[in-house]
């Protein structure tokens, strides 16, 4: 069954973007005339995913008061204290509800077929999909992307030394029985998917 709830996280701070989110959350630098959290939010429209759940943290009430006007069905996971991706998707299992979830990077604008689309079209269920289904692309196809690639096909992590030539899309769907194992309140998806 297609997961019918997904987390957009938007809550880092955006330090690498320096000037651009010292007043305001990276979820809001505008991209080709819109915030980055519009461009997230209109993929997850087109998708059909019925309940969204951003979370928050720096400059959340300015991230609060847009989506108030622009997504008033949006709910809103606050992290006082900043827990990264597997720890904020764990802190938002409550308002996601129960089963496997989406995720999506506000930080990330997307061309060609939507992730969320393919994710689901390709979503075999927890068991099939060994706990994750994860959107890759070809490094050189990442615009902006300077850093190494993440995986190798078929799949595996790029371990000390890459040239894994593909980089993590910034949209998934996982099982959150996968966030068991870690006990940290705050923690990455990587090893999350290490583990996996």
């Amino acid at each position: 069954m297609t997961p019918q709830a997904v987390m957009i996280f938007a809550a880092g701070l955006g330090t690498r973007m320096g000037a651009l989110t010292r007043t305001r959350p990276k979820a809001l630098i505008e991209v080709a005339g819109r915030p980055l959290i519009d461009h997230a939010l209109a993929l997850v429209r087109e998708a059909r995913i019925p309940r969204v759940v951003v979370n928050t943290h720096a400059h959340a009430d300015q991230l609060a008061a847009h989506l108030a006007l622009t997504a008033p069905d949006v709910l809103l996971s606050h992290e006082p204290v900043l827990l990264e991706t597997g720890g904020g998707l764990r802190h938002a299992l409550p308002l996601l509800g129960p089963g496997p979830v989406f995720t999506l990077n506000a930080d990330m604008v997307w061309t060609g077929p939507n992730p969320l689309t393919a994710l689901a079209e390709a979503w075999r269920g927890p068991e099939a999909n060994g706990g994750a289904l994860l959107s890759l692309v070809p490094r050189e196809a990442a615009t902006g992307h300077a850093g190494p690639g993440d995986f190798f096909l078929p799949l595996r992590r790029r371990g000390d030394a890459s040239t894994a030539p593909y980089v993590y899309a910034g949209a998934q769907i996982i099982d959150p029985a996968a966030l068991a194992g870690f006990p940290a309140e705050a923690f990455s998806m990587n090893p999350v998917w290490d583990a996996l």
